[in-house]
């Protein structure tokens, strides 16, 4: 497996998107257009992470623990979006279908032309489809933190959240540092 992508990393712009994702599985309220507003006008955080495929086994138990924790998101000022390179059809069908992905709380955003995973070089060149990916944005709309897994392992949602809060401080925190406990002076 050989892949010459290059990862869009801590410092740059999140790229500008607008794309089309299920916030829903109500008949007739399903999809919405989503885009960097959703954050950037709101001064808001974004917690972006992305899954390779639909209707497979790693992402769904990913996807849920978001899901489990959307209030810690939403607690910390942050917008959580989750995305792949699926159809918006897709998505709803696999949330309809899925027993732990149907009251999700945040979009699922679709990103058919596979442009924008593309732009942040997370597009597995083989199979054009996205690495297990998550992005940090702070509300300016630059990147301040990128995980990257490779295809077959599950991220951690805690650690993310443990990111997240350290960015938030704006302080030097050392290792394991947990909300709460003191930072570097």
């Amino acid at each position: 497996m050989e892949t010459t992508t290059r990862v869009i990393s801590i410092g740059s712009k999140f790229p500008t998107f607008k794309k089309q994702a299920v916030t829903s599985i109500e008949k007739g309220k399903e999809f919405e257009v989503i885009t960097n507003d959703i954050h950037t006008k709101t001064d808001k955080w974004m917690v972006q992470f992305w899954w390779p495929k639909d209707f497979t086994f790693v992402c769904p138990t990913e996807i849920a623990e978001f899901n489990k924790h959307y209030q810690d998101f939403t607690d910390r000022d942050s917008v959580l979006i989750g995305a792949s390179t699926d159809s918006e059809f897709v998505h709803a069908a696999w949330r309809k279908n899925h027993d732990d992905l149907r009251n999700l709380k945040f979009p699922m955003l679709a990103d058919t032309s596979k442009s924008l995973a593309e732009e942040l070089g997370i597009l597995d060149t083989e199979e054009k489809i996205a690495y297990r990916a998550t992005f940090i944005v702070d509300p300016q709309g630059v990147i301040r933190w990128v995980s990257v897994y490779d295809l077959n392992v599950g991220r951690n949602v805690k650690e993310v959240i443990r990111v997240l809060d350290a960015l938030q401080t704006d302080e030097l925190c050392p290792c394991n540092w947990q909300k709460g406990e003191e930072t570097i002076k």
